[in-house]
This record gives C-alpha cells, sequence and structure tokens, in this order.
C-alpha cells in the first residue's frame, strides 16, 4: 500500500526540517499553511479494500496538528465516500509538534528574539542557517556579545587575547572563529576585513587582530657562514628578522620532514629550510630568497606535487629534488599508501614532474593511491643529488 500514512507525513515534514525550511518560517512575516503530499486510494481500490480505506481515513483523521480538505466520490457500487482531497498543516508549531521538534522551534523563537534586540543585522544569516544556529543556541549570548565587540572595535590591533569581554575569554573566541568569521564577514564593512587572509586559521588577520609571529627554522650548512658558531646551527627566527637576513647564500634547501631537516649534509654557501606544508607567504616575504638557487624536496605523491605547485606561486624559481620518477622506481620496497589523494590539475609543474603527478592521480604505477614518503628515500641518494648540485 502506497497510502499517504502519518509516517510518511512525519517524513515529509522531517526533510523539511533538515533543509532548514520550518525554522525558516519562523523568520518570515505570515507564513502560508503547508501544504503536504497525499497519496489516497483510486476508485478501484477503495472497492477492493474498503475495510483498508476506512480505516486509513480513521487514522489519518484521528492525527493531531492536521487539517484534511475532504472531497466526495461517487463510487459506483459503495456510493458516495468521503475522502481526504488534501492535506495541510496550519503553522511552524503544529509541524513541528508532529515530529517532535516543538522544544526546537521554541528555542530558535528565543535567539531570534534576542538577535533582534541585540544585532538585527544577523537576521540574513540566521535564514541561512538555522540549524547552525540551534546548534550555537547555548553560547548564542557569548557570541553576540563578542560580535557586538567587534562591531565597537573594528581592527583593533590587539592580541585575541586582550580581547576584555565579561563571561568571555580569549579560548571562547578561538574556538568559535568559523561562525564569527561569517558573521563578521556580513557585518563589518569592507575596509575592516583585510581580503588577502581567509579561513579560520587567519582569521586574527582578516580582522585586524595581532598574531603569532610565523617562526621560520633552518640549519645553516655552511658553517663559514657564520664563524664562531659551532657546527651547523639551528636557528628559528620570526618571519620579519628571517626576511631580513644578510647571509652569502647560494642554494636554499626546503624539506618537508624534521629528520631529514636535521640530517641534512654540510654544504657550501646554503641553508635548509624546515617547510610548513601549504604556508608559504611568510617565506616568500624574503626578497633574498630571489637571488638564490632554490630546491624543495618534499614527498612523492600528489600533495607533495600540489605542495610544489603552491611554494612556486610565491617563489616561481623553486626546483624540485628527489621527486622525480627515478628516485620513485628505485624505492619500491618502500611506496606506501597516500589516505586522500589531491585530484585537481596543477598549473607549475614542468613536464616530467606533471607526467608522474599524472600517473599517481590516474594511479598507474601499479599501485593504488602510491607515495613515496620523503624520509624513506635512501640517505646516498640525498648526496649524490646534492654532489651533482656542487
Amino acid at each position: 500500500m502506497n497510502w499517504t500514512t502519518p509516517e510518511t507525513i512525519r517524513a515529509q515534514l522531517q526533510r523539511r526540517w533538515t533543509r532548514g525550511e520550518l525554522l525558516r518560517r519562523v523568520l518570515e512575516p505570515d507564513p502560508q499553511p503547508l501544504r503536504l503530499t497525499l497519496k489516497a486510494p483510486s476508485s478501484a481500490e477503495l472497492g477492493e479494500r474498503f475495510a483498508e480505506a476506512r480505516q486509513w481515513v480513521a487514522t489519518l483523521d484521528a492525527l493531531a496538528h492536521l487539517r484534511i480538505e475532504w472531497r466526495t466520490l461517487h463510487h459506483r457500487a459503495l456510493g458516495p465516500q468521503r475522502l481526504p482531497a488534501r492535506l495541510w498543516v496550519d503553522d511552524t508549531e503544529a509541524a513541528c509538534a508532529l515530529i517532535g521538534k516543538r522544544g526546537a522551534v521554541s528555542a530558535f523563537r528565543r535567539l531570534v528574539a534576542e538577535t533582534e534586540r541585540r544585532c538585527p543585522g544577523l537576521r540574513p544569516w540566521l535564514a541561512r542557517r538555522p540549524l547552525r544556529a540551534l546548534e550555537l543556541a547555548e553560547h548564542w549570548s557569548a557570541l553576540l556579545a563578542v560580535t557586538a565587540w567587534c562591531l565597537a572595535h573594528p581592527r583593533p590591533g590587539i592580541y585575541l587575547r586582550q580581547v576584555d569581554i565579561p563571561g568571555v575569554h580569549s579560548k571562547f573566541i578561538e574556538t568559535h572563529r568559523t561562525v564569527l568569521a561569517e558573521w563578521l564577514d556580513l557585518l563589518l564593512p569592507a575596509t575592516a576585513i583585510d581580503s588577502a587572509y581567509s579561513g579560520a586559521q587567519q582569521f586574527a588577520p582578516r580582522y585586524g587582530f595581532r598574531d603569532k609571529p610565523v617562526r621560520i627554522r633552518f640549519r645553516v650548512l655552511d658553517p663559514e657562514l657564520l664563524p664562531g658558531a659551532p657546527g651547523c646551527p639551528d636557528i628559528t627566527l620570526d618571519a620579519a628578522s628571517f626576511a631580513a637576513l644578510a647571509l652569502p647564500l647560494r642554494r636554499v634547501f626546503i624539506t618537508e620532514n624534521e629528520t631529514n631537516f636535521l640530517a641534512f649534509p654540510p654544504m657550501p654557501g646554503s641553508i635548509v629550510i624546515f617547510g610548513a606544508g601549504y604556508g608559504w607567504e611568510a617565506l616568500a616575504q624574503a626578497q633574498w630568497l630571489q637571488h638564490c638557487a632554490l630546491h624543495y624536496w618534499g614527498d612523492i605523491d600528489t600533495h607533495g606535487f600540489a605542495i610544489l605547485d603552491r611554494l612556486r606561486a610565491h617563489l616561481p624559481g623553486v626546483e624540485s629534488l628527489l621527486m622525480d620518477r627515478a628516485t620513485l622506481l628505485a624505492h619500491r620496497d618502500h611506496w606506501g599508501h597516500e589516505p586522500q589523494p589531491f585530484t585537481q590539475p596543477l598549473s607549475r609543474l614542468d613536464a616530467d614532474e606533471r607526467a608522474l603527478f599524472e600517473d599517481l592521480v590516474e594511479q598507474r604505477l601499479g599501485k593504488r593511491r602510491l607515495r613515496l614518503e620523503q624520509e624513506r628515500v635512501g640517505f646516498s641518494w640525498l648526496e649524490q643529488a646534492l654532489a651533482a648540485l656542487s
């Protein structure tokens, strides 16, 4: 039987709830009644299954919060029969009661009321993300307080730790950066937002807070570059200090693996940088890097080539090191598995790199989601590659 039942009615309403439609009705000035899909017995089914049809009518008629629009069917054998023609739910509370969401819609009404009173500009966000608003109900007042503070102090030039709001600590702001960013993008003037930064990790610079300085870690591979310093010192500088370095460097190596960074052998006129994944903006501030031979050593996998591609957006002259087909094939015993390959096109690879990247994406090398992590490359291969550069 495919006739409409209380269960299918609730399923219809649940889908509307999941899409946020029922809560959005709270924001409408005069929401219209909800019409539901009705599948009723045909004339033939009525004659063949009359008892079931009569019970079906009684079940719908007894369902609370449902308004039935009736029609009379003149059946050849049974005579006039009163049957449902349309099903309606007249208001949001009735719809939510049918699916056990009456408390949730009441909570949402309270959020709307508080928002209208304290920050009415968030009404469009409530319409877009009503279910997310409910998830944040416990923290709603604090979130509104933070938003009001940011509107009153655009681009404050202080650390988040210094924001002083009664009942709100800086960890709260950091925890809720994603939703606060959505709100501030909606409410702040464009002049108060630095569009060069995006995402939760760049919340502070985007909205004018001070951020922890980015630190760049490197080893000096030539003892003569720092006379008096023991061996090949491991140094960490903030990005501005690194950009101001004045060393007579010829080569700069960048590697993603800390062990490789620490074990990197001495090299005349060179340093090795411990890389930072996809975050190359701070490194690119050092204009003197443009005058050095740059070499990037990453994993031979799709993400390794994606990182190389992104690095070249900031430092176009960088060359890959030990990220070639010969290295990959020579270390077949050390091949591993890449959990989630990167599959978007990359525009900054050279012909050989692109060919290998595409083979990895298309899984043409005999192993699915193939990767060779840089720390699995034999150390002698690194020494040979460096000797070829000398």
